[in-house]
């Protein structure tokens, strides 16, 4: 009985190791097959998307200048008419003292 196993264990031996390095063979080709097809197909998609994103991001700087532009300008805008309404109200005294003066000629002397 033992006779058969040791027959059977020095047959087997061979073909295994000789399936398990063609197995291993398959798997580097099939590896370097994807690494290849994927850096000849991904890689201009790559750079165009980083270029198209250099892109984009020049104009979210340009954006954001323009915002800080315009927040300037609002400042300004905004001192402007607080100006404009101080001399408003300095100009409704001004016309509300002319007016208690007209009032005060329209009436009759005694």
């Amino acid at each position: 009985m033992k006779l058969i196993f040791i027959i059977l264990a020095q047959t087997t031996t061979g073909p295994i190791i000789e399936i398990i390095l063609l197995l291993l063979g398959a798997a580097l080709i099939g590896f370097l097959t994807a690494w290849y097809y994927q850096k000849s197909v991904y890689t201009p998609v790559i750079k165009r998307l980083e270029e198209e994103k250099e892109a984009l991001n020049q104009k979210i700087d340009g954006l954001n200048l323009k915002i800080d532009g315009l927040n300037k300008n609002i400042e300004g805008l905004n001192n402007d008419i607080s100006e404009l309404k101080g001399k408003i109200e300095e100009l409704e005294k001004v016309i509300s003292r002319k007016d208690k003066e007209i009032e005060e000629l329209k009436k009759p002397k005694k």
